[in-house]
């Protein structure tokens, strides 16, 4: 009763409070049952975990991998393998910068690699060594979309990242480019581990992006999420300090309100979440 008490008060002071409880939850599991691998302690991560390359395979199983021709996939160490598996099967792989810190997404090709670079291209120095930096002019089509997940519930789709907010807003952003649409696949790779029955839907914000299908080590999980999906960016969730930290919505905001005559909302002022520990 007490730690209801507790998180109900957290939760009036910060509407995001219960993500946090779970997002704990799971790292100090991963952590205490050794599910978790390098880079670690995998807190304020997209944790990698034991098993993560099997998850992949399985993921490279699925016809929505197969008949791709252009994956996105997120930066984190967990989805090493599914970034290789899709340049190693003559993809295009598209693939953020880090924290989007120094630009936008980076396009690489297959077929400008040769067999002894692909796993270096797989890797952040590689994606910047031999990926082609893309801008939100590009005309591109997205066929499947591999996003990490901290927790993620089988039942209902919802899912829980890092809580930094990245992989909503490359989805918002690959939105307003029209590279997406509701059709296209979202799909995560996790440990079973971080299987959860506790994630309030009702609780979900606009822009979080529920997953169509679920990949662990031991199964593929098909979720039938019934949870809309983000349809862009929303500005009016967008606080004046995630906006400080991403060049590239920067550059967005000004050039619709250029275009449009009109000023953009700002969300609310908010306290950036911890980044991950230095890596061990």
């Amino acid at each position: 009763m007490a730690e209801i008490c507790e998180l109900e008060t957290q939760e009036k002071e910060d509407p995001k409070a219960w993500k946090w409880v779970i997002r704990k939850r799971v790292w100090n599991l991963m952590e205490a049952r050794n599910i978790a691998q390098f880079p670690r302690p995998v807190h304020h991560r997209i944790p990698s975990f034991i098993g993560a390359s099997i998850a992949a395979d399985k993921l490279s199983e699925l016809e929505e991998f197969k008949v791709a021709k252009c994956v996105k996939v997120n930066p984190d160490t967990p989805q090493k393998h599914v970034r290789f598996l899709t340049l190693d099967g003559g993809k295009q792989l598209l693939t953020p910068q880090p924290r989007l810190r120094t630009g936008f997404f980076s396009v690489l090709e297959a077929s400008m690699l040769s067999a002894g670079t692909i796993k270096e291209a797989c890797t952040s120095p590689g994606v910047a060594k031999y990926g082609r930096p893309i801008g939100l002019d590009e005309k591109i089509k997205v066929d499947l979309i591999v996003i990490g997940s901290v927790a993620v519930d089988p039942k209902t789709g919802a899912r829980l990242g890092k809580g930094e907010g990245f992989a909503e807003l490359e989805y918002g952003m690959l939105r307003y480019m029209g590279a997406i649409d509701d059709s296209t696949p979202v799909v995560t790779s996790v440990h079973d581990e971080q299987l959860v029955d506790d994630i309030p839907i009702d609780k979900l914000l606009i822009h979080d992006v529920p997953v169509d299908i679920i990949c662990t080590p031991t199964r593929v999980i098909f979720t039938n999420t019934s949870i809309p999906k983000p349809q862009g960016i929303y500005w009016e969730k967008l606080s004046p300090e995630k906006l400080r930290q991403i060049r590239i919505l920067r550059q967005l905001k000004r050039k619709i309100e250029q275009e449009t005559g009109q000023k953009l909302p700002t969300g609310p002022s908010e306290k950036l979440p911890p980044t991950a520990q230095r890596q061990r």
